[in-house]
Order: structure tokens, then sequence, then C-alpha cells
């Protein structure tokens, strides 16, 4: 008999299921990562970067036979936030699927290219030497396993040739091993599962996604700088820049280590100032963050690829950035998460959203890919 009182209680999916979610969860798991998982604060200022609001734009986008205007983009790709940013300016926000402005939304894979660019910020402090490096000059812990000579540049490409599987819908594949050990918040699991893993292909010739990949990464950052990875983060941007919202990193275990690679909760907006701060060559209050060829070198093709068979539809991968066709770097996230960073034309989009999944995907007819593709070409042309 359970004599426990009865009190309220509100219930969250277990974590291990996170990636295998059927669609009636996911809204509310997306906005309740904090609540699954061990976090870290990234602590903001005490100032916010003010984002002035433009004329508010109003486009139709076109897939297949069909013509389609904002509403219904929000409700066919089922989008929970939408941002776009013009030359600093908001001209266009909105919300659905219980977002809120303050709500942190799971970032998914997006925070792997914020993680990334943290490496950029410690190179311009010293405290990483180069990006030819061996990963086990920072973390002793993995002399002798097969990231022992993976290279900084290599974690960053997604090419450090140690055998991982991505698949989300395998409970047995390494991602999901990886999501199980966050879940049950098993202290130094993640560090034991990298160490477990061996070699497929020689360091920077391969491309094989792998999120583990940018666990290893951030505990490189956190190793090199002698930060842990949300203080760091705080520290050189989310601080200074001027966000709006504290954000949060989750972690493999109480009080453990970041993820650096997944699951990180931001706000909306927020998302669009880190937008906006590559928009300004990782400059604050006209101090360099980051190297001077950081930016552009993060947002080159380290690997090319076909954009019709991606299945983000990229055509190429930089530091932990996708490359669209249009040359504009590209944090993606499961289920829908972007942020774009077209330079050229100033315009930042981001993306929230709770796609369904395998195997509920299979009943949904909306061409995902295409859908996103075509809103995205409809917003430059509006505002060019």
């Amino acid at each position: 008999m359970n004599d426990a009182v009865a009190y309220p209680k509100s219930h969250v999916p277990a974590g291990e299921d996170f990636l295998l979610l059927p669609p009636t969860a996911q809204a509310h798991a997306y906005r309740n990562v904090d609540r699954m998982f061990a976090t870290r604060a990234i602590r903001r200022g005490t100032s916010v970067l003010q984002l002035a609001r433009g004329r508010e734009i109003a486009l139709r986008y076109q897939v297949g036979e069909g013509t389609h205007d904002v509403d219904a983009y929000i409700d066919r790709a089922n989008v929970a936030g939408l941002l776009v940013i013009k030359d600093e300016r908001i001209v266009l926000e909105r919300y659905s699927l219980g977002l809120e402005e303050n709500t942190r939304w799971s970032s998914m894979s997006m925070i792997k290219s914020l993680t990334s660019t943290l490496v950029g910020a410690a190179l311009q402090r010293g405290a990483i030497s180069s990006l030819d490096d061996a990963v086990s000059k920072y973390i002793p812990a993995l002399r002798g396993c097969a990231y022992d000579a993976v290279t900084v540049r290599s974690l960053l490409t997604m090419s450090s040739g140690v055998g991982w599987n991505e698949d989300y819908t395998d409970r047995n594949s390494d991602v999901n091993r990886y999501s199980k050990s966050l879940g049950d918040k098993i202290p130094g699991g993640v560090l034991a599962l990298m160490r477990s893993l061996k070699a497929e292909h020689a360091p920077g010739r391969h491309f094989n996604y792998n999120t583990g990949d940018t666990y290893v990464l951030g505990c490189l950052i956190s190793a090199a700088t002698g930060k842990k990875l949300a203080d760091f983060m705080s520290e050189t941007i989310w601080s200074p820049l001027g966000m709006e919202f504290d954000a949060f990193y989750t972690l493999e275990s109480d009080d453990g280590q970041e993820i650096g690679g997944s699951r990180a909760g931001i706000a909306l907006r927020d998302f669009g100032r880190f937008g906006v701060f590559l928009l300004r060559n990782g400059m604050i209050d006209n101090t360099p963050v980051l190297p001077p060829d950081w930016i552009e070198s993060a947002g080159r093709r380290s690997f090319a690829f076909d954009a019709e068979t991606n299945r983000y539809g990229a055509t190429g991968y930089g530091y932990s950035w996708w490359i669209d066709p249009d040359d504009s770097m590209v944090a993606v996230g499961f289920a829908g998460q972007s942020l774009y960073v077209n330079r050229k034309a100033g315009v930042v989009i981001v993306t929230l959203s709770c796609q369904p999944q395998p195997p509920y995907a299979a009943a949904y007819s909306v061409d995902l890919k295409a859908e996103y593709h075509a809103f995205k070409n409809a917003v430059l042309a509006e505002l060019r």
C-alpha cells in the first residue's frame, strides 16, 4: 500500500524517452527540459540588448500546388516560436503550442553551434592554443582511447572518426544510450560511454554526425578554461551581450558536466540575440570576443553535401554549423529547431518546433524540409 500523501504533482516524460516522444508529449517536454534533466544556469547580466521593432512582414510562400501565409506555416510545420530579425530589428515574432516569451524551449542540437563558438572565445583568450591540439592534451581521461589522437578541429567538424550511431529510433543506439545516461543522471556516465567507442576512420577525414563529439568538446572547453561551461558562456557572451533571460545547459548528472551538444534551454528572443552577435562578427562593445576570422571559418564548408539528400537540405558543415545552400550558417536541432544567420542580408530567423518524429512522422503529410526552405526563401524575398 502507498502511504504517501496525495499532494498535487505534475508529470513529465522519462528522460530516456526524450528522443522518442509521441506528438502529444513533445511540446510539454520541450518546455520543461529543466524538470526532466539536471541543469546549470547560464546567467544573464544586468542590462538587456534591446532589439528595435520594425514593420511586421506579411508574406506568402508556395510549396507544391499550395500557397500559404505565416499562420499556415506555424500550423503546417508545428511551430512553437518564430522570430525574424532584419538589421537588428524584429520584423516578425510569433508564439504557439504553449511557448511564451520567457519560456526556455529545448535547443536540441542547436546548442552544438553555440558551444562551438566558445572554442573561438577560448582561443581568443589563449586558453586553447590551437585547433590542431589533441583532445587528450586537455582531457587526460581520454588518453588511450579512440579520442586520444583526435584534434579540436575534428571535434568541431564532426570528423573524429570515432564510431557512433545517431539513430534516434533505436533504443540501443549510441545516442539513446547517451540519452538514458542523462535521464538516469549517472556521474561520469557519458564520458565512460565515449571512452568505450572504437575508431572507424582516421580523424579529420570522414564526416559522421556525432552528438558525443560535442559532449567531448564541451568537456575540453571546461578543462582548458578552468570554468564550468555555463559560467564561461555567461562570462563571455550571455551577460556582456545583454541576453534577456537566464538560459541553462543540461548536465550529465546533478552538479555534473554540462552537455555541450543537446537539450539546453533558451528563450526565443535570446536565440535571436545570439544571431545578432554573429552579425556583429563576434564583437561586444567594440571588443572582439572571437578571433577576427572565426565566424568566416566557422561558416566555411569543411565537408560538402548534396542538399537534395541531406536531411536538413544543407550543402555543408563547418565548425558545428550547417551551411545553407545560400551560404548562410544554420544551427539545427531535432524536431525542427533552427537558428539561421544570413550575414550578407543581415537576417536572423529562429524557428522552434515540435515536429513529429518516427514512427509518428509517417502519418504526417507535410514535407517539412521543403516547407522550411520555401518559408525561409519567402522571408528573404520579402526583406529585399
